[in-house]
């Protein structure tokens, strides 16, 4: 995104359970998360100063820790708290907000049991992550070389820092080539996700998602299945095969950062945002600005 460098910028970071200077948050080179991937992450917004479902962003983060085998040293309502506070400190109302857990640098090899787990949280402003004119008609997505790998080879349940190392490579590619993003398929080559943001079909008025087993069940996700099956739309959780790609005629990718973007064009393929899509993008910025809608 455009803007300062992320390692120079005013404003403060809860680091430890302290308030930092932003330009002192930092970590020592032989730091196991950096050389082994021990870090988990979450990616949250706040909307009007509140963040959207903080809690449920929270107990997943401790839970991404368990399944990396380690325990962040505060609880959930206190990983709350501290995001509230340093949103507040930041002095922002809408923002992104970046919690991130990780192995320390008393041990350098595979094993680290004894490693210092450190949390930090961050807050900073955060347009539209795709270019607002392009949004509005449907980005264009690739597909990645690269394949969601199989759950018993990969946590792949814990919003883990290893698992985007593809999904960089990924968009980074897609990017180079004319394209907002990417999709990707998973280890059996069935569609899965983009690569940071689920994926949605429209065919014949019912949705239809890929079963997140190889990949992260996103809390927006989730939402929109909510939100969609309160407007008593079907949504089918189901396998999803790259020739049936065609036979679609809406698409739209969820995430914290996406929210609900519509899709265009996937390779060879053309979609046409349409009244689900929108009706869905409506009801989902309803529900993060609740505050808005009762104005």
């Amino acid at each position: 995104m455009a803007g300062p460098a992320f390692d120079d910028r005013d404003g403060v970071i809860w680091y430890d359970g302290q308030l930092v200077n932003w330009r002192d948050a930092k970590v020592h080179v032989l730091t196991h998360a950096m050389h082994y991937a021990s870090a988990v992450f979450e990616g949250e917004r706040a909307y009007g100063g509140e963040i959207f479902k903080s809690t449920q962003h929270s107990e997943r983060l401790k839970e991404s820790a368990r399944i990396l085998d380690f325990e962040i040293p505060y609880s959930v309502a206190e990983i709350d708290s501290a995001k509230a506070l340093v949103l507040q400190k930041m002095n922002l109302a809408d923002a992104y907000v970046r919690p991130i857990a990780w192995r320390g640098s008393e041990m350098m090899g595979v094993s680290a049991q004894h490693n210092k787990i450190h949390l930090a949280i961050a807050v900073w402003e955060w347009p539209s992550y795709f270019d607002p004119a392009q949004r509005m008609k449907g980005i264009r997505l690739d597909i990645a070389e690269y394949r969601r790998p199989d759950p018993t080879t990969a946590p792949a349940r814990a919003k883990a820092a290893g698992l985007y190392m593809i999904c960089t490579i990924s968009k980074h590619r897609a990017e180079r080539r004319g394209y907002a993003d990417a999709l990707m398929y998973d280890w059996q080559g069935r569609v899965a996700e983009c690569t940071g943001a689920n994926i949605f079909f429209i065919k014949d008025g019912v949705i239809h998602t890929p079963i997140a087993d190889c990949f992260l069940a996103g809390i927006t996700r989730e939402t929109v299945i909510e939100l969609a099956r309160r407007r008593g739309i079907e949504v089918a959780e189901r396998r999803i095969m790259p020739e049936e790609l065609s036979s679609f005629t809406e698409c739209f990718i969820t995430g914290t950062a996406a929210e609900v973007t519509p899709v265009g064009e996937i390779g060879p393929h053309k979609y046409t945002p349409g009244n689900i899509t929108g009706a869905l993008s409506d009801d989902y910025t309803a529900a993060v600005r609740p505050r808005a809608k009762a104005a």
